[in-house]
């Protein structure tokens, strides 16, 4: 009796040994399988960021998406400003942040103007033109400068940069 016994504990200890040994290398394989799929990701990342997201001149600006909406200066000092094309950095929808917005940019350097559109929202500008083409190659060089060291998100974290989405207003009389 013991040693059938033994040699059914014995036995089980083999089948118990044996299927976690398949199991172990199941998982083996769906986790280098998933590694190697990360690492593909991440290499098709690492190619589109070192691309610039738009081109230093576009041959036709005619083809450049643009919103269009009827939008008011906040402030009558930003009146004259205020062209027909703009370069928006951020849209909030509450005033004093957007006025937080403005004042560190001008503490960069930039020129920024407040709007508001029919909806209440804040549109924070950084550039404004009557002429389409020059609001498409100051998006194009922002984007290129703020975009050149790859990672947006490493920028934002690093040199709190608040945006990386920058786009064209068409402004709606």
């Amino acid at each position: 009796m013991n040693k059938l016994f033994g040699i059914g504990l014995a036995l089980s200890l083999i089948i118990g040994f044996s299927s976690c040994k398949s199991k172990q290398s199941a998982y083996k394989s769906v986790y280098e399988a998933a590694r190697e799929r990360e690492i593909e990701e991440n290499k098709k990342e690492t190619e589109t960021v070192s691309k610039p997201a738009y081109p230093a001149y576009t041959a036709n600006v005619s083809d450049e998406p643009v919103r269009t909406e009827k939008i008011k200066p906040v402030y009558d000092t930003d009146a004259s400003g205020l062209k027909s094309y703009s370069v928006v950095i951020a849209t909030l929808s509450v005033k004093p942040n957007a006025e937080i917005l403005k004042e560190r940019m001008e503490r960069e350097g930039h020129s920024i103007i407040l709007a508001q559109n029919e909806q209440g929202m804040y549109r924070v500008i950084i550039a404004s033109y009557d002429d389409k083409a020059q609001a498409v190659n100051k998006r194009n060089e922002l984007t290129e400068t703020y975009n050149a060291k790859g990672d947006t998100d490493f920028l934002r974290r690093t040199y709190n940069i608040p945006f990386n989405d920058l786009w064209i207003l068409q402004r709606q009389y």
